[in-house]
């Protein structure tokens, strides 16, 4: 039996991973409506938004590795997760998606490890995705972007569109400043064609050795390959956990006003990424007017998207609604914030006006600091 190939895929935080991942699917549906495509998801926090994204579009199977990162402490756990989605959708291809800060060398050593001792899988090749939008800011300052770009097969440079040419420009040239050689390619919001994410060279990542990790390490002085002298991924975000929750469930609703308020308040340069899914009182916008907007929801159960000011709403079809009801939680939201962010968003959380009840009901709000 041929071994099943596995793409990575990486990109820092809100840079559009899923956004490619689901432009994907129609396409290899077209070229071969029966292709089954599984998706390991890992997720900083507690919250597997995307999943549930990625479970309404036709992805054979999803596994979530929630509240970790999984090229490190939860990289133990990868073989077990592969070997679930192998049993459950038997997939022609695995595509893993890594958190925003993790680091694909040393996924990429473990996946190559997996495929020598089992036989049972491939390294394709690593792919990371660019926002060209933002990537001027946090370049500079995060070691995890500058790795994420270095080690990749592929890379490809999305939200170019809202940024102009002069910025897609400087910014290639800012990522050839890191000393990449390797093919690079532009997204039209999100989607790029399948055989160019699939099948590509994957040469430098099934060549990775720990040596390789470790001499990259020594130049940027850290000390495990993970970047974790005091610049690593694990230092760079913190992350808040949100809850609220109602006395009586099924006749109560987050207020839409006060959460879009949420959402305009939080400035990008202090947030990352929000992600929830909640029961709102009214159908909400989505931030961008090109964007189609959504449609009335009969639950009132949509999943929220917001990366650096922006924002989407997706309904939740009723038969993937969580059934939360029974302890009464209403919203479930993931906060992924910049270093010494989380103390200042949790006293704001907590004084009120942003995440409340709709029609001045009373509701049980918990922000807990989980990073």
């Amino acid at each position: 039996m041929a071994p099943t190939p596995i793409t990575i895929i990486t990109g820092f935080l809100g840079s559009g991973k899923t956004t490619l991942i689901l432009n994907l699917m129609p396409q290899l549906r077209q070229k071969n409506p029966r292709y089954k495509l599984a998706l390991l998801k890992n997720e900083f926090g507690d919250l597997a938004v995307d999943s549930q994204l990625a479970s309404s579009s036709a992805i054979s199977g999803v596994h979530e590795m929630l509240n970790g990162c999984i090229c490190c402490n939860l990289v133990g756990q990868l073989g077990p997760a592969l070997e679930e989605l192998g049993g459950t959708a038997a997939p022609d291809r695995i595509v893993i998606e890594t958190s925003g800060s993790a680091f694909p060398a040393t996924l990429a050593l473990e996946v190559n490890r997996l495929a020598r001792d089992t036989g049972r899988y491939l390294l394709d090749g690593v792919v990371s995705v660019v926002d060209v939008e933002n990537w001027q800011g946090y370049e500079d300052t995060s070691y995890t972007a500058r790795i994420q770009a270095r080690y990749t097969d592929l890379i490809v440079f999305n939200k170019w569109e809202g940024a102009g040419e002069d910025r897609y420009e400087e910014c290639v040239d800012r990522v050839g400043d890191l000393d990449v050689d390797v093919a690079k390619v532009k997204s039209t919001r999100g989607w790029v064609d399948v055989d160019l994410v699939f099948g590509v060279d994957g040469g430098l990542a099934r060549q990775l050795t720990d040596a390789d990790v470790a001499d990259d390490d020594g130049r940027s002085g850290g000390g495990d390959g993970h970047g974790h002298d005091g610049r690593g991924h694990q230092s760079e975000v913190e992350v808040l956990s949100i809850e609220l929750k109602a006395e009586t469930p099924a006749t109560s609703a987050v207020s839409t006003d006060k959460l879009i308020m949420f959402l305009r308040a939080a400035p990008k340069d202090e947030a990352y990424r929000i992600k929830a899914v909640a029961t709102l009182s009214s159908t909400p916008k989505n931030s961008d007017v090109d964007v189609p907007q959504p449609e009335d929801n009969p639950g009132g159960r949509y999943i929220l998207n917001w990366a650096f000011g922006r924002w989407t709403f997706t309904p939740v079809a009723a038969e993937q609604q969580e059934h939360e009801s029974s302890n009464g939680t209403i919203l479930r939201m993931t906060m992924i914030l910049g270093r010494h962010e989380s103390n200042k968003w949790k006293k704001k959380l907590e004084a009120g006006g942003y995440i409340e009840l709709d029609g001045g009901k009373k509701g049980e709000l918990s922000v807990k600091k989980i990073l």
